[in-house]
């Protein structure tokens, strides 16, 4: 039988308790930390498919205005012939097509810039989780006695 006035028994069991409490303590963390990383990672992969299409978007547009050129060419050798147009409406005619494209594939690319954000559940939950760590107090261990002879 022990005594329950017994402090090494005390000891014992309270560090038992207390080495439960600091492994208990780490493995939340760590999962804490893993968590918040897998959002992040989640949000970041998600805005770098908007900013993949919207560039994607800009150089189909670079394309189309580019090729533009050569068509407008083309167009006006062939559009005389066929149509009996002057060549000034051949040109303006393919020219304005093309622009128009160009136009609508650039402010498609703008409007799918501008929903990439910054990871912001991330951002929160982290400054949450800050400000509760901020919050705890460490545990002050009594100041031991030197006993000088």
């Amino acid at each position: 039988m022990s005594d329950p006035g017994n402090s090494t028994a005390n000891a014992v069991g309270a560090d038992r308790s207390l080495g439960q409490l600091v492994a208990s303590a780490t493995a939340e963390m760590s999962a804490l930390v893993h968590d918040e990383i897998a959002l992040a990672k989640a949000e970041l992969r998600q805005d770098v498919k908007r900013g993949a299409i919207g560039g994607a978007a800009i150089i189909i547009a670079g394309v189309f205005a580019l090729f533009s050129l050569p068509v407008l060419s083309f167009a006006a050798a062939y559009g005389i012939h066929n149509l009996g147009l002057g060549l000034a409406w051949s040109f303006l005619i393919v020219g304005v097509a093309f622009l128009l494209l160009a136009g609508l594939l650039a402010l498609l690319a703008v409007a799918k810039f501008k929903k990439v954000k910054p990871p912001e559940k991330s951002i929160a939950s982290a400054k949450q989780t800050a400000a509760v760590l901020q919050g705890v107090k460490p545990h002050t261990r009594p100041a031991e006695v030197k006993v000088t002879v």
